[in-house]
């Protein structure tokens, strides 16, 4: 896990803006569980 974590987080880096406007990057927990999963899965075999 460890070797895609970089990976993984850079694809669920998402940019949010705040009240006025300004943009920062934010970390979905929630889509970097399912990728977590889903790679967890591949490697096991399970469907």
């Amino acid at each position: 896990m460890r070797y895609y974590e970089g990976y993984i987080n850079k694809l669920c880096t998402r940019t949010v803006y705040d009240e006025s406007g300004c943009p920062h990057a934010c970390l979905d927990e929630y889509m970097k569980s399912r990728l977590e999963n889903k790679l967890i899965r591949a490697i096991l075999g399970v469907n």
